[in-house]
C-alpha cells in the first residue's frame, strides 16, 4: 500500500455516511453477497444509538475508527465503542476487570469493537474487498495504537471472523474462544428430511416435544416485512420486557429499537408469535442474513411446556430449510440445544491488553481456557443428536 492513509474517530453514526459504511461492510442493498450479515449494517448500528440503546448514558459511546485515503475515500472502519463497564458483550471479562482494579489499576473505560448487545459472528475489520488482508492489517495496528494512545486498558474484538482475527493476532492480540450452538443445513430437502438424520431415539423425542408445545391450542405465524406494524412491536415488546427483566433485571433495548429497525430493515427481520385464544402470547425475533437465520431474544406472557423450544429453535429451523439458508445461528451458550439439532461451533474474540503483567496472566488463562473449549466441544460432537455417518458439518 503505496497511498497515504489516516485513521480517525466518529463518535456517531449520524456522521457516517450510510453508503460509505455499506460498501466496507457488504451490507448495501445493491451489492449483497451470501456473507450479508444485517448487524454491521448503517441501519442496525445506527437504530442501536438513535433509539437510545447504546449510548454514553448506556455505558456505550461512540468511537468509531475509520480509515482514509489522501483523497477522503473511506477505505476500512472498525464499530467501536468506549465503555464503561461489561454489560450486553456476552464475552465476559469481568475476572479481568476484577484483578487489575485489585492491583490499583483502572479496567474501564475500555474499547469494545462489537455490535452492541449481539453475540453473532461478523465482520469487525470492514474493508473495500480490494487487497483486503492488506487493508485489515493497518486497521489492526491502527486499532492498536489508537487504544495505546487513549491510554485505556485493552482494546476487545468480539465475535470476529478468522481472518480478522489473523490480522489482530499479528498485532499482538490475544485470541479467545468459545462455544456457541447453530443449525447446519445439510442440504435437507424439507423437515423430514432433517428428521430422518436424526438417531431414531431423539427423533420420535423431538417429534413428541414438537407436538406437546403446541397441544393447548397454539398456533405459529411467521412475520416478515409489511407484518411488523407498530402494534405487532408493541406486543413483541411486551413479551421482550417480561422475560427480559426476570432473566436479567434490565433489558437493554428500548421500545424506540424495534420501531427503528422495523422502518430501515422491515424484510431482514422474522418474528416468530405464538397465539392462543385469538392473542399473542410469545415471540421471538431473528434476523435474516444471506446464507443465515440469527435468533436473538425471545419472550413470553404465558408459560406453557416446550414452547420456547418451539418458537426459538424448531421454527428457526423450519424457516432457514424453507428459505435455503446454510444455517440458524441460535445466540449465545445453550447446550440444551445440542438435542434440538444444533451443533457445537467455536467462536472467537481477540483482546489487546496494554498491562504487562494482566497480558501475561491473561495470556496463560486462555490458553487453559482453549483446551477446556476444545474438550468440550468434542465431548458435545460425540453426544450430537445425529445418526453416525450423519453428523453436521460447519463451516465455520
Amino acid at each position: 500500500m503505496s497511498e497515504e492513509y489516516s485513521i480517525r474517530v466518529e463518535q456517531s453514526f449520524r456522521d457516517i455516511d450510510p453508503e460509505s459504511w455499506n460498501r466496507l461492510s457488504g451490507t448495501s442493498k445493491s451489492t449483497r453477497t451470501e456473507d450479508y450479515n444485517p448487524f454491521i449494517s448503517h441501519a442496525y448500528l445506527l437504530s442501536m444509538e438513535e433509539s437510545g440503546s447504546a449510548t454514553s448514558k448506556t455505558g456505550w459511546r461512540g468511537h468509531h475508527l475509520l480509515l482514509d485515503k489522501g483523497d477522503g475515500t473511506l477505505s476500512g472502519a472498525i464499530p467501536a465503542y468506549l465503555k464503561s463497564h461489561s454489560r450486553g458483550e456476552y464475552v465476559f471479562d469481568q475476572g479481568w476487570a476484577d484483578a487489575l482494579e485489585r492491583a490499583g489499576g483502572n479496567y474501564y473505560p475500555k474499547l469494545q469493537c462489537s455490535v452492541p448487545f449481539t453475540p453473532a459472528t461478523g465482520p469487525r475489520l470492514l474493508t473495500n474487498g480490494i487487497d483486503s488482508a492488506a487493508f485489515k492489517q493497518v486497521l489492526a495496528s491502527g486499532l492498536r495504537q489508537v487504544t495505546e494512545r487513549l491510554g485505556v486498558s485493552s482494546a476487545h474484538v468480539t465475535f470476529a471472523p478468522g481472518d480478522d482475527v489473523s490480522a489482530l493476532e499479528d498485532e499482538g492480540f490475544l485470541t479467545r474462544t468459545d462455544q456457541q450452538f447453530h443449525f447446519i443445513n445439510n442440504g435437507y430437502r424439507d423437515h423430514t428430511d432433517f428428521l430422518d438424520a436424526l438417531s431414531s431415539r431423539k427423533r420420535k423425542s423431538l417429534k413428541k416435544e414438537r407436538r406437546s408445545a403446541l397441544e393447548t391450542g397454539i398456533e405459529i405465524d411467521w412475520l416478515t416485512g409489511s407484518d411488523l406494524t407498530e402494534d405487532i412491536w408493541d406486543q413483541f415488546y411486551a413479551f421482550y420486557m417480561d422475560t427480559g427483566s426476570r432473566k436479567w433485571g434490565r433489558p437493554y433495548l428500548t421500545r424506540e429499537f424495534y420501531s427503528l429497525i422495523g422502518q430501515r430493515m422491515a424484510d431482514d427481520i422474522l418474528l416468530v408469535m405464538a397465539k392462543r385464544e385469538g392473542r399473542y402470547i410469545a415471540g421471538a425475533i431473528n434476523f435474516i442474513g444471506g446464507d443465515a437465520l440469527y435468533g436473538r431474544h425471545w419472550g413470553c406472557i404465558e408459560d406453557h411446556p416446550f414452547l420456547h423450544f418451539e418458537v426459538c429453535y424448531h421454527q428457526a429451523i423450519d424457516f432457514a430449510l424453507a428459505k435455503g439458508l446454510k444455517r440458524v445461528e441460535a445466540g449465545a451458550q445453550g447446550e440444551h440445544k445440542l438435542a434440538r439439532g444444533y451443533t457445537p461451533v467455536t467462536t472467537q474474540s481477540a483482546h489487546f491488553i496494554t498491562h504487562p503483567s494482566l497480558r501475561r496472566a491473561i495470556a496463560d488463562y486462555l490458553e487453559r481456557e482453549k483446551s477446556e473449549v476444545q474438550e468440550i466441544g468434542d465431548y458435545l460432537d460425540e453426544h450430537s443428536p445425529f445418526r453416525k455417518g450423519d453428523r453436521q458439518e460447519t463451516d465455520e
